[in-house]
């Protein structure tokens, strides 16, 4: 597993992998080619058919500004995956000079077909939920210690800290803004009102209000290009922080806690990075929503008293329960049904937290199994309901 630097990456929405994955592409291109007087960049499968609704255009035209950029929307697709990208640099005679494809395979994450290592190196000696466990079992240590062992204390006192900053202020700007979303769906902000109506309920009615006025802040402020952390995606990323923020704003747990959270939730999201997919174009939007889920539930139920053991089970059914769940964004669009799914994963991360903590954390299912189920389940679902925009809700939404 790589370090969860590549995991919780801050970047520029809608997509984490239409958008943060191709800016870095057009970066990366750049540098191999700056002698170029123009650029030309085809784009294919999901990020295609859904490019222009998650603002793929934009995130690699502003890379090579003022050089032009030509973008092409082709129909085709590869079979290594569904996000492929193929660059030119053009010389003085529009020839090219230089090129190179590459597949922006979820989570802002890069590799060339040629290549099956990662973008970067492994550095986890585990490589599943199971290991994990055993480790906490020999070493008696939580399981956010690992983290810190693996990669330093800097994780620990710098990175996840900036994280968590940078989520609390993408919650914060999108509780303050309002307004219709941009992209043609008239889709009015609910973070605000959803806050004001929560306040004036009492506590236990209130949190279904509040964990879903965080989530849709945050998913808000992505929907409109806005900067936000993967976790473990741009789709998915307002889950993880309305359940950490509701914990520490409205239970007063404190930082550090958060932190060693945030760590845990790391380890829950590298897991199904690294031996399934968290790209809603190869397995759905389970690998989204699903995974991020799974990682606030795991995350919750640490900050909570949970055992390890506990924690593994609070993650395993949040993903469980998200297994099938299709990625069909409404025009295009990171709006809907993207933005309600992390309010309603939010919801359902803390109860799946609050059920863990009724057992002694042992179960017939594990996470690991779930991971691997939800990768055959991904590849198994249509291609039109893979982030095509092609099936399910925005076939519907367009029917009289």
């Amino acid at each position: 597993m790589q370090s969860l630097q590549y995991l919780y990456r801050y970047g520029m929405g809608p997509s984490s992998s239409h958008t943060i994955g191709p800016r870095n592409a057009a970066r990366i291109f750049q540098e191999k080619a700056p002698e170029a007087t123009a650029y030309r960049v085809t784009l294919y499968g999901s990020l295609s058919r859904t490019g222009k609704g998650h603002l793929t255009d934009k995130a690699i035209i502003t890379v090579f500004e003022p050089v032009p950029c030509e973008i092409i929307w082709s129909s085709d697709s590869s079979s290594y995956h569904p996000n492929g990208m193929y660059f030119e640099a053009l010389d003085d005679s529009g020839a090219c000079c230089r090129d190179w494809t590459v597949f922006s395979v979820g989570g802002g994450e890069l590799r060339e077909q040629s290549c099956s290592e990662a973008e970067h190196a492994h550095i986890y000696g585990q490589r599943s939920m199971a290991d994990f466990l055993r480790w906490t079992e020999t070493t008696g240590n939580p399981l956010w210690k690992l983290v810190q062992e693996v990669e330093g204390d800097n994780i620990i006192t710098s990175f996840l800290p900036e994280m968590w900053d940078k989520m609390k202020e993408a919650i914060d700007r999108g509780l303050k803004t309002d307004g219709i979303l941009q992209g043609g769906l008239t889709l009015p902000r609910k973070a605000r009102d959803f806050m004001v109506k929560a306040r004036r309920l009492k506590e236990s009615e209130a949190r279904t209000g509040l964990l879903s006025s965080y989530a849709l802040a945050v998913s808000e402020e992505n929907a409109e290009g806005g900067y936000v952390v993967t976790a473990p995606t741009c789709g998915s990323c307002g889950v993880l922080p309305a359940v950490l923020y509701y914990l520490s704003y409205e239970q007063r747990h404190s930082d550090r806690s958060i932190i060693k959270a945030l760590a845990t939730a790391g380890l829950i999201g590298n897991v199904v990075k690294s031996n399934a997919s968290i790209s809603g174009a190869e397995v759905g939007c389970q690998g989204e929503i699903g995974v991020a889920c799974a990682m606030a539930a795991g995350a919750a139920t640490q900050i909570l008293g949970g055992s390890p053991r506990q924690i593994e089970y609070a993650a395993e059914m949040a993903l469980e329960h998200h297994l099938g769940l299709t990625c069909d964004p409404v025009q295009g669009l990171v709006q809907i049904p993207c933005i309600e799914r992390n309010a309603f994963a939010a919801v359902r991360a803390m109860a799946c937290a609050e059920y863990s903590l009724l057992t002694d954390g042992h179960h017939l299912v594990s996470f690991d199994k779930v991971v691997k189920t939800m990768l055959t389940t991904g590849h198994d679902i249509l291609s039109l309901y893979r982030e095509t925009s092609q099936g399910g809700l925005t076939t519907a939404f367009m029917q009289p």
